[in-house]
């Protein structure tokens, strides 16, 4: 009960930020709750598996999170249906295995990982020319299955939604960054799913973990965040489409490199 207590303040800062900024740049949160959630698990004396249950828990409340964050922006006419359909199948695969596969690294090699991509992210959207396209429109069948297993994967790893990775992938293949946020947050579901389900199998039956877990899924952290996420998305996506379209490129850039350069 004392670690659940400490738990809950640190927990509602964390779900209301993440909705927000889950809304706003399509990401589901899991910049904001994968550094949150590990730095707390830590002080709580959970270092052993604090960043695989920080992962963990931030795909499942990504779930949510990127359902309620898509329907807002879909309402605005910003999420590429035919993308998603297409898309989703080989992006499940990849979160499959990047989730088998973080549950066999050290933290310290998730906290590495999380936080040298996320920085090269930040770097190339703020740095980036804006009028910069590597292809007219997204790749087709093969490379579309590579692509997108490897987003799945690598957004398991991390224990984010996709955004980072799709926001990235669509501007630089001709898309606009509104369309591209909106399109990105519904891959969240995609990932979240399937990773928390592998997380909650790789992380049973382990020692040492919080109260109320199961495998590396923490119930009182899911629910209070998830509940938390899902009612600020819709005022995060209200704010994007009222932003010029490269600053909120610039300001999605610094939120992930400050977060970058803190897990590293």
């Amino acid at each position: 009960m004392t670690d659940l207590i400490i738990l809950l303040p640190a927990l509602i800062g964390a779900g209301l930020a993440a909705g927000l900024i889950a809304g706003l740049f399509g990401i589901g949160g899991g910049v904001i709750i994968v550094p949150t959630l590990a730095f707390l698990f830590t002080a709580l004396g959970y270092g052993e598996v604090s960043m695989h249950m920080a992962v963990g828990c931030s795909l499942a409340t990504i779930v949510a999170t990127s359902i309620r964050s898509a329907q807002a922006h879909h309402k605005r006419g910003a999420v590429d249906l035919v993308v998603v359909r297409s898309w989703a199948p080989w992006i499940m695969l990849g979160a499959i295995a990047g989730a088998v596969l973080a549950g066999q690294l050290p933290g310290e090699a998730l906290r590495g990982v999380f936080g040298v991509i996320a920085l090269l992210v930040a770097a190339q959207f703020f740095f980036g020319r804006p009028d910069f396209q590597l292809a007219p429109d997204l790749p087709g069948a093969p490379l579309k299955q590579v692509i997108a297993s490897g987003l799945g994967g690598l957004s398991a790893i991390m224990g984010i939604g996709g955004g980072v990775f799709g926001v990235t992938l669509m501007t630089l293949c001709g898309r606009s960054v509104h369309q591209a946020i909106g399109t990105a947050a519904a891959f969240g579901a995609a990932i979240g799913f399937p990773a928390a389900l592998t997380y909650i199998a790789t992380g049973f039956g382990l020692p040492d973990r919080p109260p109320l877990s199961l495998g590396y899924l923490n119930g009182p952290a899911i629910v209070i965040i998830a509940l938390l996420t899902t009612t600020m998305a819709p005022f995060g996506a209200r704010l994007a489409h009222s932003m010029d379209g490269q600053r909120l490129k610039q300001v999605f850039a610094i939120v992930l490199a400050l977060l970058a350069v803190r897990m590293i």
